[in-house]
């Protein structure tokens, strides 16, 4: 490879490293990565945690979640931010009868792991030992920030909660039926609570609502039958939004006439619906950088910075509410 770019192998050795304070030109550089690229050369991990005593791969544990639309984009997104800082994200799901933490990270001997659940103190000890940095990104009601604006499960039941307040005096919320999710669901359902009590709303009618129209159907004739009316519906994710939408249909209704509706995630199904589904766009790709700088800068041995910007929602207004 230093024949093909014409440099030293001390140079080659620098660039494909990354090695600091070298003075490499960009256009020494770009020889390298092209005679690499012309070569097929591909750096091999072994090697590399020899040398370096771990890694570049940063594990990352998800629960038991269903990989709906949004787990898989904020997935995505954590992959391409950490391939922006020169690390290699990979996912390990604690699915039923998978096999356990212990025996993943000692078989991938990652730089890092990012935990989106907490592990037992003895996981995260044995981790620590062996040079492992451990980070827990916990999905609570503060979520990644402090700031109710900021994305998180609290405030994104109350944009859902604000925005059908201007036009309903009485909210549902549709809860999902599977409780795998509930560390969202809950979280967003206290969301709804908590702007309708601050906006002198009646507390929120919730119900769980499966993704079957007859179900759905019943939840809503619950919904209309109720007294004061629930006429404005907060739901999960746009997967129950549109389950409410289909119990609309199955009665002759429609949204938002009979009843306006809400989701959550902005789906690809959330445009193309019937009517289009009003919904709370998360910003998967500003959570994916607060989370790659975090491991980045433990990795680095540095405090994270204080001065990112943080993600924040916001509403794709469509015809359902």
């Amino acid at each position: 490879m230093a024949r093909e770019a014409g440099v030293s192998r001390a140079t080659v050795s620098f660039v494909l490293n990354n090695t600091q304070h070298q003075k490499i030109t960009e256009a020494t550089r770009r020889r390298v990565l092209t005679a690499a690229e012309k070569l097929g050369y591909a750096p091999s991990a072994a090697a590399r945690t020899l040398r370096y005593g771990r890694s570049d791969v940063v594990l990352g544990l998800l629960p038991d979640w269903p990989l709906g639309y949004a787990a898989g984009q904020l997935v995505q997104e954590l992959t391409l931010a950490f391939a922006n800082r020169n690390l290699t994200f990979v996912v390990h799901s604690g699915i039923r009868g998978a096999r356990s933490l212990s025996e993943i990270w000692k078989a991938i001997t990652p730089a890092a792991v990012l935990s989106f659940e907490p592990f037992s103190d003895s996981d995260a000890t044995a981790m620590r030992a062996a040079g492992i940095e451990v980070i827990v990104a916990l999905y609570d009601d503060k979520g990644p920030g402090s700031d109710e604006n900021i994305t998180s499960a609290n405030a994104i039941g109350a944009a859902q909660a604000r925005h059908l307040a201007a036009s309903h005096r009485r909210l549902g919320y549709a809860y999902p039926d599977d409780e795998r999710v509930a560390v969202f669901a809950g979280p967003r359902a206290d969301g709804v609570r908590k702007a309708c009590a601050e906006l002198g709303l009646p507390e929120p009618d919730v119900r769980t609502v499966p993704l079957t129209a007859d179900a759905a159907a019943d939840a809503v004739r619950s919904w209309l039958a109720a007294d004061p009316q629930v006429t404005g519906i907060c739901a999960f994710n746009d997967d129950v939004a549109m389950s409410v939408l289909a119990g609309l249909r199955r009665l002759g209704l429609e949204a938002p006439r009979d009843m306006a509706v809400i989701g959550v995630d902005d789906s690809p199904a959330a445009a193309v619906s019937s009517p289009p589904l009003t919904s709370v766009v998360q910003d998967l790709p500003g959570i994916a950088e607060l989370y790659a700088n975090s491991v980045r800068a433990a990795l680095d041995g540095a405090p994270a910075t204080s001065n990112q910007v943080e993600p924040r929602i916001r509403l794709e207004v469509r015809e359902s509410a």
